[in-house]
Parts: structure tokens; C-alpha cells; sequence
């Protein structure tokens, strides 16, 4: 199933990516498996698959112990301060930074040990009740403040999208993060020189490649539907 489905998907990104005139390669497609055993990442990594999303520090890390270590790994859960210590040395990206004091937190943990953050900026770009992430009219004051940490290295930004019936009801979002990565961009803030947009899931990553993703975040599209543990 996993590799009939990444097939699939594959397709879809690629047709997207020809519609937007975009190269393939400007789109990195992070399997969320999150709730999913290692045999279904396993079957992924047959299809070339090496990167890989969790929502939790502890199943990330648990996962990480078992698998080859040659697999990338993205924590984009919402992430707890007293959780980032297990993190340092262990995830590309953590996608889900959404405040000062979780920027504070990651500084100090990963200066402890040498190393740096790669991080993204989670923005509530359609402003609902029930997500995490930063109001769009506050992101850049608090980039601008994580700009000057040392250890933290700001690469984009990340938005959760509604869940939508009609994916292009979500464009007008993508669209709207994607100008406010270009607008901070153009502030020339010292230490900030953003790339990456990562949006878009399962429903919608196809019309999140129209409008600019980098990274597209699709669990159910590959592994079926989520499994609880």
C-alpha cells in the first residue's frame, strides 16, 4: 500500500510542480508518520524515502534509535519546552517554533551541547482558535528577536491550514504566508534570510505547491489513515 501511494503522490507533485513551472526539485516531500510502526516507514525507505516527520519528541526519538541513520527527521508537532533537550543533534527542522520563550528555550539547550537549530516560524495564518502558531501581524517582531540567538538558524516559515473540504479554499493562506515570508525578507533583517515554506498536507499539498511550499507534509496520502497507540 505505502508504495503504491507514494507512487501516487509523487505524480501529484510533480503534475503540480509542472503547473506552478517549478523544478521537482524545489519540493522536499516529508512522510509524516507519526502513529505509524516502523515496518510501514521501512516499506517507505524501499521507495527512496529518507524523510521523515513526527509529531512527538518521544516517538521521533524512539524511532530514530531503531532506523538506519542515514534517515532525516522533522519534528513538527507542537513542541513543549521541557522536551527540546532531546531534540539537539537529532532533527533537521523543528517547523513548530511559535513563541519567544520556546526560541529561549531551544537556544540554550542546543548551545549546552554546540550545536544549531534549523528552525521554522509556525504561523496561524487563517487565524483560528484552535491552532497553535503566531498571529501574522506579530511574526516579524518575534523573528526579529530570535534573529539575534546565536544558535538558531530561522529558515522559513509553517502554517497548519484549516481542514477543508475544497483545497483551493486554502489558497488565499498559502498565498498570504508566502508573502509574509517575502515581505520580512525585504526587511533585511540581520541574521534572516528565509527560504523555506513549509505547508501544505495531504488534502491540499498540491495547491500549497502552486502557491510556493518548499516542504509538503503528507501522512495519510502514504501510510492511510492515522493510527492511534
Amino acid at each position: 500500500m505505502v508504495t503504491e501511494n507514494l507512487k501516487i503522490v509523487e505524480d501529484k507533485i510533480a503534475n503540480a510542480c509542472a503547473r506552478a513551472n517549478r523544478e521537482r526539485r524545489e519540493v522536499t516531500l516529508i512522510a509524516v508518520s507519526k502513529t505509524k510502526p516502523v515496518e510501514m516507514i521501512q516499506e517507505a525507505m524501499n521507495s527512496e524515502i529518507t524523510i521523515f516527520g513526527e509529531n512527538k519528541v518521544q516517538e521521533l526519538v524512539k524511532k530514530q534509535e531503531i532506523l538506519p541513520k542515514n534517515l532525516k527527521w522533522h519534528m513538527i508537532g507542537h513542541l513543549q519546552r521541557n522536551k527540546v533537550k532531546q531534540l539537539v543533534g537529532k532533527v533537521e527542522r523543528i517547523h513548530s517554533v511559535d513563541s519567544i520563550r520556546l526560541a529561549e528555550q531551544i537556544q540554550n539547550d542546543y548551545e549546552k551541547q554546540g550545536e544549531i537549530a534549523n528552525i521554522l516560524i509556525e504561523v496561524n495564518i487563517a487565524k483560528e482558535e484552535s491552532k497553535f502558531g503566531l498571529m501574522p501581524e506579530e511574526t516579524e517582531e518575534v523573528i526579529r528577536k530570535i534573529a539575534v540567538f546565536p544558535n538558531i538558524r530561522v529558515k522559513g516559515l509553517m502554517t497548519i491550514a484549516p481542514f477543508v473540504e475544497n483545497p483551493e479554499d486554502n489558497r488565499l493562506h498559502f498565498r498570504n504566508l508566502r508573502k509574509l515570508l517575502v515581505d520580512i525578507n525585504a526587511k533585511n533583517i540581520d541574521n534572516i534570510n528565509m527560504h523555506e515554506l513549509s505547508m501544505g498536507m495531504t488534502g491540499d499539498y498540491e495547491v500549497a505547491i502552486e502557491e510556493g511550499a518548499t516542504f509538503v507534509r503528507v501522512g495519510t496520502g502514504i501510510f492511510g489513515n492515522r493510527i492511534y497507540m
